[in-house]
């Protein structure tokens, strides 16, 4: 039996989100050591206790039941806990993508979280913040050269804004030359919602960016040498 059978997930991710919410750093350090020394994985440890710990928090943003204090420690410790698990990789590609939060949303913590884990995974990612218009998304893009858009929101009602930065895309000519990735919260709840908005993907966590974003591109790329 390997010790990681011993550890019960969800006490576990319970723990680490009572740590994020009293914003102790040190206190996350020590308990992701632990799990380490209990032989989680990486994957494990991202996907089974921070997770799960995101989403709570990412509710009660919502609810507006947490403090922006508190949502940007948060955000720290949930880095501080990829760049221990995801290990540095050489830039084997460095490619620019571009990532926001779309006109509207405030919901930064996912959007952050993302941004850390495809920077690990060797993408130069250019974050442009929250309550993005969906020009600017477009206007990056092509400044910086990059052919995948990431689009963040928490909440059905933002996540439709999505809708005009898919209709910027297209007005401009680029349908399939620039690939929108989507993302948030309501896209878990609703898959549904990605066609919805014109999205060509998205991801169930930040684990997933790389491999969504490595498959928009290629097909970008595929879609410029027809």
């Amino acid at each position: 039996m390997k010790l990681s059978d011993d550890v019960n997930f969800q006490s576990w991710s319970e723990q680490l989100y009572k740590i994020m919410m009293n914003a102790d750093r040190q206190g996350a350090s020590d308990l992701i050591s632990l799990s380490m020394t209990k032989g989680l994985s990486s994957e494990q440890i991202i996907v089974k206790l921070l997770d799960p710990a995101l989403v709570k928090l990412g509710i009660l943003w919502e609810k507006e039941s947490v403090s922006l204090a508190q949502t940007f420690v948060a955000a720290k410790i949930a880095e501080d806990i990829l760049l221990r698990c995801v290990p540095e990789v050489s830039m084997a590609h460095n490619n620019p993508v571009v990532i926001g939060n779309i006109e509207d949303d405030f919901h930064s913590l996912g959007r952050r979280i993302v941004a850390t884990f495809l920077r690990a995974s060797g993408w130069n990612v250019y974050d442009i913040g929250n309550d993005v218009p969906a020009e600017d998304f477009v206007d990056k893009a092509l400044e910086v050269g990059a052919v995948v858009i990431g689009a963040s929101a928490m909440m059905q009602t933002t996540a439709l804004n999505i809708r005009k930065l898919r209709e910027v895309i297209d007005s401009r000519g680029l349908r399939g030359r620039i690939k929108l990735a989507v993302g948030g919260a309501v896209f878990n709840w609703r898959p549904d919602l990605v066609a919805e908005v014109g999205g060509d993907g998205t991801a169930n966590n930040a684990i997933g960016a790389n491999a969504l974003f490595l498959k928009l591109q290629a097909e970008a790329k595929g879609a410029l040498i027809q």
